[in-house]
């Protein structure tokens, strides 16, 4: 049940970071679902770091840390999947 999850948190990370980010990111879904589970990986680690893992209630912090970890790793693979798939990569103005 915990992959389940995992793949649930990454693909709605991975949509929001490609939401928030601007132009147009143009990766498959799976990309964007393991997208979001690296970028909950890495903001889980970072909020560990800092001392605001777990808190009472909502992890309102981790999960800032996860989604901006999630944007971080969507805007890095964007052009690289693009420039793999032979695509340029612009964003719009």
């Amino acid at each position: 049940m915990g992959w389940l999850w995992a793949i649930v948190l990454g693909l709605v990370l991975g949509v929001l970071a490609r939401g928030i980010l601007p132009g147009r990111q143009n990766i498959p879904l799976w990309l964007t679902a393991i997208c979001g589970m690296l970028g909950a990986l890495g903001g889980n680690a970072l909020a560990r770091a800092v001392g605001v893992e777990t808190t009472s209630g909502i992890d309102w912090w981790r999960h800032a840390f996860q989604l901006a970890g999630a944007i971080v790793v969507v805007a890095l693979v964007a052009p690289l999947w693009a420039k793999m798939r032979g695509r340029h990569y612009r964003e719009r103005a």
